[in-house]
Formats: C-alpha cells, structure tokens, sequence
C-alpha cells in the first residue's frame, strides 16, 4: 500500500507536509467527492473484507467504493500515514421507522484527537458531511449540506442533521420533509475500537435479509454541487442550496442496462460481475425519500 497511490486515487496533489486541519479537509473532501459509498458488492457475489489490503485493492486500484466499514477503514490507513492521531470509534445508527438508535454498534467513525474533530466519510447520502466535524455540544456547525450539530449527554454523543426542503420538478409544490426538521443520524462514546470490533458486524450485514443494505442496491457519491445516489433503479442527482434553504432533487427511472452506464459515467464503476440491482418494495425508492 502507498500513499502517493491513494492521493492518485482521490486525485488530491497539494502538499500534505503537516498534518493540520486545513490539510485534514481539503483530502476528506477529495476521499468523498472520489469513492462513493456503495454496497455493490453484495449484490453481485462478491464477499466484503475488513482487512486493510483487500479494501486498498478495491478502493484504489479497482477503483471501487466501500460502506462505512470499509471507506473509514481506508481514510483511518491514510490518515495515520500522514501522522494524525487518529482513533477509531462505533456509532448507533438511528432508524427513522423504528424511531430509535440501534441497539448494537453498525457504524464506524473516527476522531482526531487533540483537536477533537470527527471524521466520518462513510455515511453516504445526503447526511455525509463535508468537512470535519468539532467535537462540541449544542454548536451549529453549518456546511454546504446543511446544519450539523453534536449533543452530549453523560458521555453519549448524539449527531443530527437539520434538513432543508426539496423542490422535485416534476412535483407542483416544495416537499417539506417529513417529522419536523431535525433528522437523527447515529450516536457514539469516545471509547477507543479496534477495526476487529466489527468484524462480526461486517459478517451480519452481508447475509441478514432484514437489513437495508440487503433490500437494496446502493450507490452514492458527493459532487461538487451535491450528490449522485443510485438506489436499484432508481437514479437521483440533488444540487444543494439550489435556492434559499431548497435542494433541488432530479429523480429518473433506469433500466438494467442504463445502470452499468450510470455507474461508469457518475460514479466511475465498473463491475468485475454482474449487479442484480435490488430495491424492495415498500421500503422508500430512492435515498431522498429517507433524508
């Protein structure tokens, strides 16, 4: 594995001689404008791996694109090569049906330490936060994406996202987005992980069916004016900002073979087997119906 590989990758050029925040963003927001977040493999067999060398393989030289597990994993790698201090951490993801956090750890995010900054390039969608995060309770901390903001509670950290309206063309009115305008996004303690804490989750995810991951196919990457997400057939682009406080959303239908063109033209994908796009009915078509 090589740094200057990963920089390729990402295609990040820019000096890197210290390891200070201004550095620290500029390749967070190459990583995430670079490797979308993506569970493809799932969908056409192939198996997901924790260790550190096959994510290297399929992220930089295949130039494929990883869940949480496997996106932060990659930016922990590079991120400690540049000389951060650099912490793994487990999240509980919050479920929007269910109302409530996940009982168990199914997301996995990283802090700075010293500073207190967390890094988290793998929650996709348009909760992915564009730059590092400061570690402190009850800021509003505003980003091109939207409002993020910390809450603490006796050493349990809570993340949210205030949501902003959608305009959907080919709908007459402004969605407003439903349960009010705050949305939950998972919670986490400071206390130090080791990449083997979820390896057991890393297996659960891959052959449970009741998880979202299996019910559909997923693949989203940020733009420099948004997002793309595929979501099975379903293709989404949203602009953010597109006018004061409304994103714009571009929803289109595809059909099997506009899928492999979409993932090599908008995402830069493509798949050494065949994806059986997946997307269930009764759960929400695309991610924007979730946001």
């Amino acid at each position: 594995m090589n740094i200057q590989e990963y920089f390729a990758r990402i295609s990040y050029n820019e000096s890197h001689k210290d390891a200070d925040l201004q550095t620290l963003t500029v390749i967070f927001q190459h990583h995430i404008q670079a490797i979308p977040f993506e569970n493809l493999s799932m969908h056409c067999g192939e198996t997901i791996e924790l260790d550190l060398q096959p994510i290297y393989n399929k992220i930089v030289r295949k130039k494929r694109g990883g869940w949480c597990l496997e996106s932060n994993h990659l930016l922990f790698w590079a991120l400690q090569e540049l000389g951060y201090d650099v912490c793994i951490l487990g999240g509980n993801s919050y479920k929007p049906a269910e109302r409530a956090y996940s009982a168990e750890l199914n997301h996995i995010l990283q802090v700075i330490k010293g500073n207190s900054y967390i890094v988290d390039a793998g929650f996709g969608g348009a909760y992915q936060a564009w730059q590092p995060l400061m570690l402190i309770s009850g800021k509003d901390q505003p980003q091109i994406p939207g409002i993020f903001r910390f809450m603490e509670d006796n050493g349990t950290w809570y993340l949210e996202k205030v949501k902003r309206k959608h305009y959907i063309p080919e709908q007459s009115d402004t969605d407003t987005p439903e349960l009010g305008n705050i949305r939950k996004m998972y919670t986490f303690t400071l206390e130090p992980r080791h990449i083997n804490d979820f390896q057991e989750l890393n297996t659960y995810l891959q052959v449970s069916p009741d998880t979202i991951l299996q019910k559909k196919s997923i693949c989203s990457l940020q733009t420099t004016e948004g997002l793309y997400a595929l979501v099975g057939w379903t293709f989404t682009e949203v602009k953010y900002n597109y006018m004061e406080d409304v994103d714009l959303v571009q929803i289109t239908t595809l059909t099997d073979e506009e899928v492999e063109k979409t993932l090599k033209d908008k995402f830069n994908i493509v798949l050494e087997n065949k994806l059986v796009p997946v997307n269930v009915r009764g759960l929400p078509p695309n991610l924007v119906d979730t946001i």
